[in-house]
């Protein structure tokens, strides 16, 4: 039985070592996908080639990343709300140009698109610190336009973007208008036990049990969940109850964390929406339900 329980000591050792020099070595490749398999990393279109009237805007961050981003504006003299959007972890902003098309022409907005350092043109690597600083420099870019209504700039963050969101809306009460979240996840350290199983004892988030040795190696934790309850603006949750990456009792735990000290938090699913594609499969429904909580955020006056 001693020696039973002596090699299981041992190999519960060994699995945490290995989970550690795995976690250590592959995390940033794990989190951040700037470049998807067989896809070059430069923008294979740009808003352009959907008729969108845009600009190429360069930004600075704080600690001197050079940052790449495009302004799209619904119309000239258009004034109304703008949705900074923060993408997935993986490609850039260019694959996401037909969801903005749409999300133009469904809601009359302008879009705001940053490539995080690391993506499409920015200079630099990604890291959570420094996705942070990038997010920054977009809103503080926004705040200071002309052409913007600062009264009605929201945040819109799927999936890693959401954690980005999250973080920024937090910091910038003043700022941001409200917060819109769609497939995103508590924190890094609970995908990781999901995505390495193995692991799962080892790593986890503020409500996982076991010992959690492994967090203190993970760089980008990313743990929304220990602050979505501190956002004070509005915020509606978008759920795609197919997603196959990103558990939807995720987006569940984030809104039920949220609505404890917030109650302008609304929560939507939708049944057949899986990670990438609940805007599509969600129809009229999916931009109603965006719509809705827009004009009750700001009734446009025009």
């Amino acid at each position: 039985m001693a020696s039973w329980l002596k090699a299981l000591a041992y190999g519960a050792g060994g699995i945490a070592v290995v989970g550690m020099a795995a976690l250590v070595a592959l995390q940033e490749k794990l989190v951040y996908v700037p470049v998807l398999p067989g896809v070059a990393r430069a923008y294979t279109v740009t808003p352009a080639r959907f008729r969108l009237t845009y600009e190429d805007v360069w930004l600075r961050a704080s600690d001197g990343v050079r940052l790449h981003s495009w302004f799209i504006k619904h119309s000239p003299n258009h004034r109304g709300p703008t949705i900074l959007f923060f993408q997935e972890n993986a490609g850039n902003i260019a694959h996401r140009l037909e969801f903005v098309r749409l999300m133009m022409q469904k809601l009359e907005c302008n879009v705001f698109m940053l490539s995080y350092r690391g993506y499409g043109e920015s200079d630099g690597s990604p890291s959570q610190h420094g996705i942070t600083y990038d997010a920054q420099a977009a809103l503080d870019h926004l705040v200071k336009r002309a052409d913007v209504d600062t009264s009605r700039i929201v945040v819109f963050g799927r999936s890693l973007g959401g954690a980005v969101g999250t973080v920024l809306t937090k910091k910038n009460p003043d700022k941001v208008a409200a917060l819109i979240l769609e497939n995103t996840f508590t924190s890094i350290l609970d995908m990781a036990g999901i995505m390495l199983p193995f692991l799962r004892w080892f790593i986890g988030g503020s409500s996982a049990k076991g010992p959690k040795i492994l967090n203190c190696v993970v760089r980008s934790p990313w743990n929304t969940i220990d602050i979505i309850d501190q956002v004070k603006q509005p915020i509606l949750f978008l759920s795609g109850l197919q997603d196959e990456l990103v558990p939807p009792v995720h987006m569940q735990l984030l809104y039920e964390k949220a609505i404890e000290h917030n109650s302008n938090c609304l929560f939507v699913d939708f049944p057949n929406g899986m990670h990438m594609d609940t805007w599509f499969t969600a129809g009229d429904r999916y931009w109603r339900t965006i719509n809705l909580f827009l004009q009750r955020l700001a009734p446009d006056d025009k």
